[in-house]
């Protein structure tokens, strides 16, 4: 039989979903590993696409989306984000991820290098992996809130980077990079001529500080964006995306990736994302202010148990550190799964930076949330106090 010789062959099985086929074997299981909003699509979103079936919305788009909807992404950017921006910089996704995916197949070749930060969304990796791109990674450290500095940023450039990624609100950590840091970060990419990929789905999960994008520095339209629906406007299911591009080379070759890939983004999820865009905001604010109370909820219990973590920002994510248990995160993940029923993402399924820390998401019910992160330290308590615990973390890295 022939055998592939695709570079996906090469491509890493995302830690986080090893996790969750095991949770979804137990019933019982307090599920804290997934990024998804434990809420519903808002009704009038929900209505008006259905309205819209109804009504024949349900045939091809332009690959890169209805004219109608790039008009309103346009006026909200303009308007949301600061940016003034128009309907041809504008590419709608079939979500953000596929839009990353065609961008990183669209500027990428074999053998350049894409720059992330660490710890890291596995999907990038997996996305620059797929078309035989390797990838590099800056460091974004725990000491410092999971913010890169620009000295480590720029050492990790080498001749064959060609693109720096860079997520705020990130994901895992929920860190929000100041201002300064963005603007160093477009310097950079300038001096060393690189392409800006920001990833930018939590923009509107934000816990004080001002959601900046690193698009505010561009001059010269090397920063591309990525914006989602999903996380916003709880429609993970509905596919829904976008980029925004100052470069009309790279507009269109979107586009062309878009027409070899999916054709079009659904169109009658492009109807919902419209309905979305254009209703009432409560639901969006409403669960904000829900992901705010359950942070500060969880890093007081944690605090209150001894067990460290970092006060994350945006996003409605938790890195704790389980470090005085053990620095296996993988083993750690399992156990308490086994043990205690409670499933939350090991951080090295973020890279090498995630060692020693687990992922919990704050999508989940508050009770939840408390409940798992009880068993959690409980877990850490007894694992501390046998004799295997006092394991070395220097010698556990030492491989």
């Amino acid at each position: 039989m022939p055998t592939s010789t695709s570079p996906v062959i090469r491509m890493q099985r995302s830690g986080i979903r090893s996790v969750m086929e095991l949770a979804m074997l137990d019933p019982t299981a307090i599920r804290l590993e997934l990024g998804e909003p434990d809420v519903s699509t808002p009704a009038h979103v929900i209505e008006a696409a259905a309205r819209d079936a109804r009504h024949g919305h349900t045939g091809y788009t332009s690959s890169v989306g209805s004219l109608e909807l790039r008009t309103a992404l346009a006026r909200k950017v303009t308007e949301i984000n600061g940016l003034p921006t128009s309907p041809d910089e504008v590419v709608a996704t079939h979500g953000a991820m596929h839009g990353l995916a065609m961008a990183i197949n669209a500027l990428m070749g074999p053998g350049d290098e894409m720059l992330v930060p660490d710890p890291e969304f596995p999907n990038w990796r997996m996305a620059a992996t797929a078309v035989g791109v390797d990838v590099a990674t800056y460091p974004a450290r725990a000491a410092a809130g999971f913010v890169p500095t620009l000295e480590d940023i720029e050492a990790a450039v080498t001749p064959r980077t060609k693109v720096l990624l860079v997520s705020s609100p990130n994901n895992p950590t929920g860190a929000m990079y100041p201002a300064h840091v963005l603007e160093g970060i477009v310097d950079i990419a300038r001096r060393h001529d690189l392409w800006v990929f920001s990833d930018e789905c939590y923009e509107a999960i934000t816990f004080g500080p001002e959601h900046v994008s690193p698009a505010r520095y561009d001059t010269d339209g090397r920063v591309v964006t990525f914006f989602t629906f999903s996380k916003t406007y709880a429609m993970t299911g509905w596919r829904l995306g976008y980029v925004v591009t100052r470069d009309d080379v790279v507009h269109d070759l979107l586009g062309q990736v878009a027409e070899a890939t999916v054709a079009c983004p659904s169109s009658v999820s492009q109807r919902a994302a419209l309905a979305a865009l254009a209703g009432p905001q409560d639901d969006v604010r409403d669960a904000v202010a829900r992901y705010r109370e359950r942070r500060d909820a969880a890093v007081a219990l944690l605090a209150a148990r001894g067990i460290p973590c970092v006060r994350p920002d945006g996003a409605f994510y938790l890195m704790v550190d389980i470090t005085r248990a053990t620095p296996d995160s993988d083993e750690f993940a399992l156990r308490l799964l086994r043990e205690k029923h409670v499933s939350v993402s090991p951080g090295t399924a973020f890279g090498a930076g995630g060692a020693g820390q687990v992922r919990v998401s704050l999508a989940s019910d508050r009770t939840a949330i408390l409940t798992g992160l009880e068993r959690l330290a409980d877990l850490v308590d007894e694992w501390a106090a046998t004799p295997t615990a006092a394991v070395p973390v220097a010698a556990a890295h030492a491989d």
